[in-house]
């Protein structure tokens, strides 16, 4: 794939996903390249929801009810989450504010 084709596909991808993936392009070009672990945009958005947030694995596990070793799979690319936790880590990535409501709940 020609890199011009590769940004179409990048541009794509965040369009779909609806939000910026700033690793995304380097994980399609280590992809392309047969290079290293392939990583996913839901990977990258679980991770960097979690980043967004500035909380340790298992407190940003607790605050979403959900088993620690599910959140590192997911991290990790063995699992993709679910739908609905999709668009609850799309709105923790935009707002990530909102795991101190979801911690108090």
């Amino acid at each position: 794939m020609k890199k011009m084709d590769l940004e179409k596909v990048v541009k794509a991808i965040e369009l779909d996903a609806g939000m910026p993936l700033p690793d995304l392009q380097q994980a399609l070009q280590e992809a392309q390249a047969g290079m290293g672990r392939v990583t996913t945009p839901e990977q990258i958005l679980v991770r960097q929801a979690r980043s967004r947030t500035g909380l340790s694995q298992q407190a940003f596990a607790e605050r979403i009810s959900t088993p620690v070793a599910t959140l590192r799979d997911w991290e990790q690319g063995r699992f993709t989450p679910p739908g609905g936790v999709l668009c609850l880590l799309r709105l923790i990535f935009k707002h990530p504010e909102l795991t101190q409501e979801l911690g108090a709940a």
